[in-house]
C-alpha cells in the first residue's frame, strides 16, 4: 500500500462515518494539565507544561512538533511508563495518576502496545516469538500464543520470515514485527514513537499503509510522535506540540490541529 492509498482509503472511511452519522465514540485517553518537569544536571527542566488531550476510539491521532517539544514524553506518560508531576490522566478507563504499580504492570500488559522508533527486539527470539511472548504475558497459552503471532504477522506481509531473527530482518522488518507485536492481544491503544524515522521513502510507506489498515480495518486507537509529514496526511487528527503545551489550532480550523479534510 502506498501513502496516497492510505490516504485515499482514510478519506473514504471519513465519507462513509459522517454520512451514517456516527456518534463520536468514548475517550481512550482523557488528560487534563498533564506537567513533567525533569532535574538534568540540577537544573529543573520542564518537558511539558500543562497538557489538555481527548483521544476518542478509533482515531489515528499524530503528535507533532519541534524535538524536545514534549512529544515522547507524553507518549511514556501515556503508557504509563513515567509519571506525571501535576494532572490528571486517564487511559483506557484506568486512573494513571492513582493507580498503583501493580495496577500500572496490570494496564500495561493488557491495555497498550508500544512501538519504537528502534524497537528492541530479542536478539535471540525469532519474529513469532518476539509476537508470541506479548501474549504469554497476557496469559495466552503458548501453542496458542504461537499460533496467533503467525496470523498478526501474516496480517503485516511477514509470513515468510516469522522464523527469522532480527539480525536477519531489514529495518522495515524489524519495524513490522514490532508493529504485529503491539496488535498483539488487542491494545486499547498502540503508541507509537518515531515509526518511520529511519526507514526509507519505501518503506515508510509500507508501514503507514499497515498503521492505516489496522486503524481503518480493526478501530484500533493510535497515537504517535512523528517529524514525518506522510504520518499527519493520513491521520484522523494532527495535535501541534511545543515548550511543552498544544498548540491552539488556527482559527477556523479543526480543534488541536488537522489530518486529511
Amino acid at each position: 500500500m502506498t501513502v496516497q492509498d492510505a490516504l485515499e482509503g482514510r478519506m473514504a472511511t471519513t465519507a462513509v462515518n459522517s454520512s451514517a452519522g456516527m456518534a463520536p465514540a468514548a475517550p481512550v485517553v482523557v488528560a487534563r494539565g498533564l506537567a513533567r518537569t525533569y532535574t538534568l544536571g540540577g537544573v529543573a527542566v520542564p518537558a511539558l507544561r500543562g497538557v489538555d488531550l481527548e483521544v476518542a476510539a478509533g482515531e489515528l491521532v499524530v503528535l507533532m512538533g519541534p524535538s524536545g517539544c514534549g512529544k515522547t514524553t507524553l507518549l511514556h506518560l501515556l503508557a504509563g511508563l513515567d509519571a506525571a508531576d501535576d494532572g490528571e490522566l486517564t487511559v483506557a478507563g484506568v486512573d494513571l495518576r492513582r493507580a498503583t504499580q501493580r495496577e500500572l504492570d496490570r494496564f500495561r500488559r493488557d491495555h497498550v502496545g508500544v512501538m519504537l522508533q528502534s524497537d528492541n527486539l530479542l536478539s535471540t527470539a525469532t519474529a513469532r516469538e518476539q509476537v508470541a511472548l506479548q501474549l504469554l504475558a497476557r496469559g495466552t497459552r503458548w501453542r496458542d500464543a504461537l499460533d496467533t503471532a503467525d496470523v498478526l504477522l501474516a496480517d503485516v506481509g511477514l509470513a515468510h520470515r516469522r522464523r527469522h531473527r532480527p539480525a536477519d530482518l531489514s529495518g522495515g522488518e524489524q519495524q513490522r514485527v514490532a508493529l504485529a507485536r503491539a496488535l498483539a492481544g488487542n491494545p486499547a491503544l498502540v503508541l507509537a514513537d518515531e515509526p518511520t524515522g529511519e526507514l526509507d521513502s519505501a518503506t515508510t510507506g509500507e508501514v503507514l499503509g499497515l498503521v492505516t489498515r489496522a486503524n481503518q480495518l480493526h478501530g484500533t486507537t493510535f497515537v504517535i510522535a512523528t517529524h514525518d509529514p506522510l504520518l499527519a496526511e493520513v491521520a484522523t487528527r494532527v495535535v501541534r506540540l511545543r515548550d511543552g503545551v498544544v498548540v491552539p489550532p488556527p482559527p477556523g480550523g479543526a480543534v488541536q490541529g488537522t489530518g486529511p479534510s
